[in-house]
């Protein structure tokens, strides 16, 4: 009966009887879409030790099924060491206009090995299967460009990914790979000349002929885990790279300074009249707001700080929260940001994306949990540790890493790898003990964040031995993978 349901809902999203192409015409009639009973999380065995291929994992999100809270599907890709990461799809709400297009095809970037793999989800969303690869041989001959990390779909049916460098490592050769609509490599998205210094994510707004990318750095360095002085050397980025769009001419570089180190995720608000838009900058701990001005050129504000923890037994004397992923509601009322280090989720009002409001806060993990060595100093002298909820009787390993909201702004769902290197280098408890998913339950009227204690997914648990979760999609779309124009 579950699969009946999925499949009906993903009719009346992409099409069926309604002619009308995948997602929705608007961000707020997004909102309205059905509840999620699906969720696609990609789980990794690469970097953990375990010779197996990495997977895409099926989770029953429907509290009224028996299997509500549990992987009901394993995909395992044909290789090993692949490192899966982001997904994104191949036809989203951008494409609502063209009857023609489906959203069918989960595609799945290997940001180690370089390939690139389509999965269809429309013959069974509860047991995707393989459709195709895109073989890394293929695109280095033809673009130079590796280690593909987000996926976009286009208006016009091609797909666009961002490749952090080339075959040796080096961000040099970074750039943006076009796919057409069956995965076959067509070139580079940006002109001859035109590549950022550094690549990692994107976003576009059609009505604004604009694509902003961000930067995180040479995978010749961050492949082998975070070292500082790599900072220092120039090996990881500041700037935001503002481009024409579509055609793809960098028209502007925003050097986001001191305070802008490592800027990973990027989102525009979604109303696609809007010009303005945040980034979360990890190392520094910031969120940026960059917005346009009124000749047309772009400009940033430091919109939101985390302070650092003064801490001891660390391998620095101040921890930076590490905001490792963010996203803003479907209605661009609420910013919600995973600080990965201290272990907290923060929810920001930002109706006024000038003066966000911190309105919930809720902590998940981190290193200075009860029972670590890492302490914490307070402004007193005094020292303290924080103390986290086990759920289902479950110690919550790691940070939160990743976070997916609900179409209607109500859950959060939350997993905590970020790159096994960086997973071993920071949580060696998540590669021995697995990863997790939880879910995080949303005030979206007056603000406020909570666990709920009726979903637990163990992955430390699995079959094959205990994996890493990272990215998480529903097979109708989500805040971070459909963009309107």
């Amino acid at each position: 009966m579950a699969t009946d349901t999925v499949v009906v809902q993903h009719a009346a999203v992409d099409g069926g009887c309604c002619r009308k192409g995948p997602g929705y015409a608007t961000p707020l009639e997004a909102m309205a879409g059905p509840r999620e009973s699906l969720i696609y999380v990609t789980c990794i065995y690469t970097g953990t030790g375990t010779e197996k291929p990495d997977y895409l994992a099926t989770i029953d999100v429907d509290p009224s099924s028996p299997t509500y809270s549990k992987v009901i599907h394993r995909l395992p890709m044909p290789n090993i060491g692949d490192e899966l990461h982001h997904s994104g799809w191949n036809a989203c709400s951008s494409c609502h206009g063209d009857p023609s297009a489906a959203r069918r095809f989960l595609v799945l970037p290997s940001l180690v090995s370089g390939r690139i793999y389509a999965v269809d989800t429309q013959k069974e969303p509860r047991a995707p299967t393989l459709h195709k690869i895109v073989d890394p041989k293929d695109i280095i001959a033809k673009t130079g460009l590796a280690y593909p990390h987000t996926a976009h779909c286009l208006a016009s049916g091609d797909i666009m990914v961002s490749c952090l460098g080339d075959k040796d490592g080096k961000a040099e050769g970074n750039g943006f790979l076009l796919l057409d609509s069956d995965f076959n490599v067509k070139g580079r998205w940006e002109k001859p000349g035109h590549s950022p210094l550094f690549g990692y994510d994107f976003w576009y707004q059609p009505r604004h002929k604009t694509m902003i990318s961000t930067s995180w750095g040479a995978p010749a360095a961050f492949t082998k885990g975070f070292d500082l002085q790599h900072v220092s050397d120039g090996l990881y980025g500041r700037h935001l790279h503002v481009y024409s769009w579509p055609d793809g001419e960098l028209k502007q570089t925003l050097d986001l300074g001191n305070t802008g180190l490592l800027p990973l995720e990027i989102r525009f608000l979604h109303n696609p009249s809007r010009d303005t838009g945040f980034v979360g900058c990890a190392l520094t701990s910031n969120m940026v707001r960059f917005f346009k001005n009124p000749d047309g050129s772009w400009s940033h504000e430091l919109s939101i700080s985390v302070k650092p923890l003064k801490v001891q037994n660390w391998i620095l004397p101040e921890m930076p929260g590490l905001i490792t992923d963010f996203l803003i509601s479907l209605d661009d009322r609420f910013l919600y940001l995973a600080n990965w280090l201290h272990g907290d989720i923060r929810q920001y009002n930002i109706e006024d994306p000038t003066n966000p409001r911190l309105t919930g806060q809720v902590w998940v993990g981190g290193l200075a949990q009860k029972g670590s060595t890492v302490v914490v100093e307070a402004d007193d002298g005094s020292t303290y540790q924080v103390d986290i909820p086990k759920v289902q009787g479950n110690q919550l390993r790691g940070g939160p890493q990743m976070i997916q909201l609900s179409l209607d702004g109500k859950r959060l769902y939350v997993t905590n790898s970020l790159f096994s290197t960086w997973d071993r280098q920071f949580y060696p408890e998540l590669v021995q003990k697995g990863g997790h998913m939880l879910q995080i339950d949303v005030n979206n009227e007056k603000g406020g964040l909570a666990i709920n204690q009726k979903f637990f997914v163990d992955f430390g648990t699995e079959p094959d031995g205990p994996s890493l979760a990272h990215e998480m999609r529903y097979p109708g779309g989500d805040c971070t993978s459909d963009i309107w124009i």
